[in-house]
């Protein structure tokens, strides 16, 4: 859960640049092999590589494909959020999609995946999109849960099958909206939330 008001205050969330690709690889990896455990083979998840990601990252910063946000606690990155317009067949045209949103696991449940989430959000809304959209692994039941209490929906007959490192594995699609000014954090205490242990499916 959000502990306090402190917790916000320590993180600073920025827009990400270049120099960003090598902590981002390793938010990534280290959320992956923390949240996906259950879900893909362990060889799988010990062969993930920093400095592969690392270099995907460069090209997806440099050629702005999607904007990516990242949330720093005590100066260090523990979290991004990447987001854009839906990818998805037939869409409609004023839906925003989140591509990606991880948080390393030391700091899971402080409150780093809500900040990241809130900021996205308003700034898709400024950006003219009436709702948002994501997949998410149908095993990854933190994350759905995460996704379910700020407001996203599970979009009825959208689960399908992928592959991914020889394992077959179950994705649904989320919906957000409409969108509204008022900011998630006025839910009262009972709905606040827990950080997600991994982002949307790792397609």
């Amino acid at each position: 859960m959000l502990r306090s008001v402190d917790d916000l205050a320590r993180m600073h969330l920025a827009v990400a640049r270049p120099e960003d690709c090598q902590a981002i690889a390793r938010v990534h990896v280290r959320t992956w092999q923390g949240a996906y455990v259950k879900l893909l083979p362990a060889k799988d998840l010990a062969e993930l590589s920093v400095i592969d990601r690392a270099k995907a990252w460069r090209v997806k910063l440099e050629t702005g494909s999607s904007r990516t946000l990242v949330v720093r606690e005590a100066g260090d990155i523990c979290g991004f959020i990447s987001f854009g317009r839906c990818r998805d067949e037939g869409a409609p045209r004023d839906r925003g999609e989140i591509w990606l949103l991880y948080v390393e696991p030391e700091a899971w449940s402080t409150g780093a995946g809500w900040a990241l989430w809130e900021a996205a959000r308003v700034q898709m809304l400024h950006g003219g999109f009436a709702e948002v959209s994501l997949w998410v692994l149908s095993g990854n039941a933190r994350g759905l849960r995460f996704y379910e209490t700020v407001g996203f929906r599970r979009e009825a007959g959208t689960e399908k099958s992928f592959e991914s490192g020889g394992a077959t594995l179950r994705e649904v699609r989320l919906v957000f909206g409409p969108m509204s000014a008022h900011p998630c954090i006025e839910r009262p205490p009972s709905q606040r939330l827990s950080t997600p242990t991994g982002g949307p499916s790792p397609r």
